[in-house]
């Protein structure tokens, strides 16, 4: 039996990744077997890349470099990872996908759509995640939680406030987009972990009857 691939978006700052290790206990804790994989990164090779990304200065690296990275480390995830997974039967839930790549290199960065869709293409091979969780949460309460955490990642945190806001009126139109290919759930982000919590696991036991 195939397996199931969980992907969670939304800008910086809303509570994804805290949600990712929620439900992967969850689903655990229901006996499945789940993989939890996060972008970039996931795999060994794809953390490397993921130093280059997220350490640093914004202008360390080029537009169109920093888009390229970003999908050879959603290659190598797809292919040594999640697919892998898949095809086990195991469940898979991934802290973003590529609709990160159209919110922060095609929105924020004003990178040509088309070309950015041919580069996702080849990364993905087209896989679909079967429930795309949407995180939202107002700008400022998420701008204010991504620049308080305490760790060297903070190159896309770092840019300027006028990108932050073209990611998140891209991701409006990403989502959208989204919805036309599979189901996509809008997960109100505010409030308590357990709240938000409470929010993902009735979207998953919708999609999903029994999983939990």
């Amino acid at each position: 039996m195939q397996g199931k691939f969980i992907v969670i978006e939304g800008p910086d700052g809303t509570g994804k990744t805290t949600q990712a290790r929620e439900l992967v206990q969850a689903l655990t804790a229901a006996g499945r077997d789940v993989e939890h994989v996060r972008e970039p990164g996931g795999c060994p090779s794809a953390e490397s890349i993921r130093a280059l990304l997220v350490e640093g200065e914004p202008g360390d690296l080029l537009n169109w470099t920093e888009a390229l990275l970003m999908n050879a480390a959603r290659h190598e995830l797809v292919e040594r990872v999640i697919r892998p997974a898949l095809d086990a039967g195991r469940w898979v839930v991934c802290d973003r996908y590529y609709h990160s790549t159209l919110a922060y290199q095609g929105g924020g960065l004003g990178l040509d759509a088309g070309r950015l869709d041919a580069l996702i293409e080849m990364a993905t091979g087209g896989l679909e995640p079967d429930l795309l969780l949407a995180f939202s949460l107002s700008a400022e309460d998420a701008l204010a939680r991504a620049r308080a955490r305490e760790d060297e990642e903070k190159r896309f945190e770092a840019r300027e406030d006028s990108y932050h806001a073209r990611v998140r009126a891209s991701y409006a139109q990403v989502l959208r987009d989204a919805a036309a290919r599979g189901p996509v759930a809008e997960i109100d982000a505010s409030g308590s972990p357990k709240a938000v919590r409470e929010r993902v696991l009735r979207a998953v036991a919708d999609q999903f009857e029994g999983a939990l």
